[in-house]
């Protein structure tokens, strides 16, 4: 018996993804936990597996197509495997939650009694199998709208908001703050909201007999089980990425007055720029004042003035990947001292200039763009050797992150394709990535695909430290304070100077010390004499 694999919901706002890559075909064997297809939403772009053993019966959808939330991807007939369920995506029988425990991870909760709406933590994939209650924005017995957020939880990545799906009133939250949610059981439960469950079991079709194609874009089912053309957001709802909502609460525009650009009315970043000139907006709610996410700490123990708490989320995350750093990769060391006298004079004229056109310019930018000069003359420094050290592969795009410490952890997100941007363009991003990162709330598709890092000490006062490089780039450097110091002129007289450090760390199976010292000086030229830099900026 064939099984449907039904897309499940994945919050924020999403409510479909586009299929970039079927890994398999139709009649194909597949094994547990086999990618089956990639999918792109507006946050990233994520590999689904299969659930079980079986033969792929249906693929419903062709690459390129829309496909909807709550609906099938593909289908698997499970050969006579007992331990298949009647629906990939079904829905668990929940048991009672372990109050008494609270060091533990919870089981999945019961559902209350007559409860047809439980909203069900959905596989969001990377192998994220649990998340923390970070903060529940609404009681028991209140009542709620679609898409007004229900829950913060934080997985091993970031914190994530998940809203309501329909209007209804909370009848049930099946966690306290603080308590580990499990992939596949329910968050909380609504009432009075007519057939608004997300529980994907509840709306898993009969197979077509036909493969959607371009043509029939997003294959939407009727209660028969046949396609039906898709409908439009519901009156007074707006198509449009998490981002692009945040914008708009922070510009203080009202998404519904917004005349989307995108496919099916989405709203890009471009109609609210255009929905701002236009004086279209109108004010909208103030950005919630949810307190940053925190570790909410176990059971402590007070004995002896000592506390336990367990390591959770982006810190232990974290943890894990530079103990894997560190025990895999063979680190070497290389500092070395920059006069910054000239670069800090001119971005001192540039901050105040920009400043006036309510651009935030840093020194980050000037660092990031100078790196990604100097990358293009040593390729080497942008590469990554494979874990058993028999592939060497260099990446054409300059992916350079930032180490940002926040509130939940160290985060690395990094700016996409740096050689093709402008300066201004680098500043844009260092400014969107921080404030995003600060928030614990990067998106998925900022933390992957990193080519080396950059990390900054000197905002906590540091001088000189020996990085962790964020496996599996190459390399990291780590940026100093810096000091007007006293340095002898060229007529032999006493000046002060602006002095940094840059500590590096770099892979010694594919770098070696002569290579990150020419790399170094050669980014040193450029940070040191500005006009080096712009004569070579395309």
């Amino acid at each position: 018996m064939s099984t449907d694999f039904i897309l499940p919901d994945i919050g924020e706002g999403i409510v479909e993804c586009e299929i970039v890559e079927w890994q398999v075909q139709e009649g194909d064997s597949v094994q547990e936990d086999q990618v089956v297809v990639e999918v792109m939403t507006d946050k990233a772009v994520v590999e689904i597996p299969a659930k079980f053993d079986g033969t792929v019966t249906k693929l419903y959808y062709a690459k390129g197509d829309i496909a909807k939330v709550g609906e099938p991807l593909f289908a698997i007939d499970a050969g006579g495997n007992d331990s298949a369920p009647a629906q990939a995506e079904s829905k668990p029988t929940p048991v009672a939650p372990a109050d008494s425990q609270p060091e533990e991870i919870k089981a999945a909760p019961a559902a209350a009694a007559g409860s047809a709406n439980d909203f069900i933590l959905p596989d969001i994939g990377e192998g994220i199998v649990e998340c923390e209650i970070v903060e529940w924005r609404v009681s028991e017995g209140e009542q709620v709208e679609e898409d007004q957020v229900v829950v913060e939880v934080m997985t091993d990545k970031a914190v994530v908001e998940i809203p309501a799906k329909s209007d209804g009133v909370v009848s049930k939250l099946y966690y306290a703050k603080g308590d580990i949610a499990k992939v596949g059981a329910p968050l909380f439960a609504l009432t009075g909201a007519a057939d608004a469950t997300t529980s994907a079991s509840e709306s898993a079709p009969a197979a077509a007999s036909a493969t959607a194609t371009p043509a029939t874009a997003e294959p939407a089912r009727a209660a028969g089980g046949q396609f039906e053309a898709p409908q439009p957001a519901a009156d007074g709802k707006v198509l449009a990425s998490p981002a692009v909502r945040r914008r708009a609460r922070e510009a203080g525009i009202d998404l519904t007055a917004v005349q989307g650009s995108g496919k099916k009315g989405r709203i890009l970043k471009e109609d609210l720029s255009a929905a701002k000139a236009s004086s279209v907006a109108t004010k909208a709610a103030p950005a919630s004042s949810a307190p940053a996410a925190t570790s909410a700490p176990a059971a402590t123990q007070a004995t002896g003035g000592k506390r336990t708490e367990p390591m959770r989320g982006v810190r232990a995350a974290m943890a894990r990947q530079m103990a894997d750093s560190v025990r895999t990769i063979p680190h070497f060391t290389y500092a070395e001292e920059f006069d910054l006298t000239e670069l800090r004079a001119l971005h001192a004229k540039l901050k105040a200039q920009y400043a006036e056109q309510g651009v935030r310019l840093t020194l980050m930018p000037f660092f990031i763009k100078a790196m990604s000069l100097a990358l293009s003359e040593f390729p080497i420094m942008n590469a990554q050797l494979n874990d058993e050290a028999t592939e060497i592969t260099y990446f054409d795009d300059h992916n350079i992150g930032m180490a940002v410490a926040t509130k939940v952890g160290l985060m690395v997100p990094n700016i996409k394709a740096v050689q093709q941007k402008s300066l201004l363009e680098v500043a844009e991003e260092v400014n969107r990535l921080t404030a995003d990162a600060r928030e614990g709330k990067v998106a998925q598709a900022d933390m992957k695909g990193g080519t080396i890092t950059i990390s900054n000490i000197g905002v906590v006062g540091g001088t000189v430290t020996t990085p962790i490089i964020n496996k599996p780039e190459a390399a990291i450097v780590a940026l100093g304070k810096v000091q007007t110091l006293p340095r002898f002129a060229a007529d032999g007289s006493v000046v002060g100077r602006d002095m940094m450090t840059a500590s590096w760390s770099g892979d010694h199976r594919i770098i070696d010390g002569a290579t990150i010292a020419n790399f170094n000086k050669r980014w040193q030229q450029f940070l040191e004499d500005p006009m080096q830099m712009l004569t070579v900026m395309r």
